[in-house]
């Protein structure tokens, strides 16, 4: 490990170039701190769905690679669960160092294709019964398509404004955004 000076770390002038401080000496969190800012709750959003399960379910349907994992599990819950490349990959590689899974790569493209093997048929067809997307509930989904669709109308609108109204007009639209973007931030507030 490379130490260096006080006020010579390579990346310390241009933080403080951008009005931050010079970092204080010591380790950059408290000690037991894991320096992700969440502990061990994760985001705040509840349980989170089984990845594990939801790689396997969908391998009993075909091979697959790692991306196209993601927008089927994307697809199959109307966007309300959308797994990140942090999550899929590593499950992936996991799975295949377990032999659960086998991967072959594709000619020219690199991509790896994922197969279940024989040993991992069984635990597949378990987690097939009970996908975890079918963990979300479908008035979730069509809540969360409802949004979209109104978030997407909304942003048509706006652009018509911007595009095509007087001063007046775009003075207007702006106060109609913040008078929502409040009420958004007030219905959260609200308790149950």
């Amino acid at each position: 490990m490379k130490f260096h000076r006080r006020g010579h770390l390579p990346h310390e002038g241009r933080l403080r170039g951008f009005g931050f401080p010079p970092f204080p000496p010591g380790p950059p969190f408290p000690p037991g701190a894991s320096g992700h800012g969440h502990g061990r709750r994760g985001r705040g959003r509840g349980r989170r769905p089984n990845v594990r399960n939801a790689v396997l379910a969908l391998l009993t349907e075909r091979p697959m690679h790692g991306y196209e994992m993601i927008q089927e599990i994307d697809s199959r819950t109307g966007g309300s669960w959308r797994p990140s490349p942090g999550s899929i990959y590593p499950t992936l590689q996991l799975l295949e160092d377990e032999g659960v899974i086998a991967a072959t790569e594709e000619s020219g493209g690199g991509r790896k294709r994922f197969t279940l093997t024989e040993q991992g048929r069984a635990e597949a067809d378990q987690a097939a019964q009970a996908p975890p997307w079918a963990e979300v509930a479908e008035d979730t989904i069509n809540s969360w398509h409802d949004i979209r669709h109104a978030g997407a109308q909304a942003m048509n609108a706006l652009r018509q404004v911007m595009l095509t109204g007087t001063d007046d007009q775009r003075e207007r639209a702006a106060q109609v955004l913040d008078e929502t973007r409040r009420k958004l931030y007030a219905i959260l507030a609200e308790s149950e």
